[in-house]
Parts: structure tokens; sequence; C-alpha cells
């Protein structure tokens, strides 16, 4: 299991613990905190004044789809070669786009999303 994010489960619930930057930890518990809001029947609770929803780029501003592809790759245990062979790119081009050198248009984003088993989107 990854190091960046690992999940338990016990009886009905399942205990998840995400590793994410200490300055981003009060946005993130937020967001988690919403999302958990929109589960029917779930009481978690959380303070008054939290029901705000915070986008992705709110919560990691300086974060650009690179970041995103290297982070996926990394969770994957892929090598930027490993990761190019499995789409039918060359790795520079990984290296490229994980720089923000190169952009990630659809028809790319739908390749790496297959290979990273992710959401295409993660990438646009």
């Amino acid at each position: 299991m990854s190091e960046h994010m690992k999940v338990q489960t016990t009886g009905e619930f399942a205990d998840i613990s995400v590793r994410v930057p200490a300055a981003h930890a009060v946005k993130v518990c937020a967001v988690i905190a919403n999302v958990l809001a929109l589960i029917p029947g779930y009481e978690g609770g959380g303070e008054e004044g939290e029901d705000r929803l915070y986008t992705v780029q709110e919560v990691f501003p300086e974060m650009s789809p690179g970041d995103v592809l290297r982070g996926a790759r990394y969770r994957e245990d892929l090598t930027q070669a490993q990761l190019a062979a499995m789409i039918g790119a060359k790795p520079s081009h990984i290296s490229e786009m994980e720089k923000g050198k190169r952009p990630i248009g659809k028809d790319m984003a739908k390749r790496l999303a297959k290979a990273l088993h992710t959401s295409y989107q993660a990438f646009l």
C-alpha cells in the first residue's frame, strides 16, 4: 500500500490516513468534511463555519497538471520510461509534461489516466 494514503477497515467504517503538506492541512480537512457531509445519513459533525467548499486550486494553488502526473506516476510506482512505454510515448515527453514544458492534451490525458488508474480530468 502506498505510504501517501492508507486505508484500514474496521467494522462498517474505514479509517483513511492521507499525507498532505502541513500548510494545507486545515483546508484539506475542510474539504474532507464537506465530502463526508454529502453521504446520506453520515453524521460526522464539524465545527460551525466549516461548511465552505474549497476547490483543488484553492487548497493547492501551486499544483499543476504536471504535479498531478508526477504524483499519480509515483503512486503507481512507475518510472517515466515505464509509463512512456505503457502509453506509447517518449520518456522525454513524460518528463516535459511533469515539468510543465509540454501541455497535456485531452487525448494524452486519457491515455495517462488509463495507465495510472485515474480520471483524465485530473491532468487537464
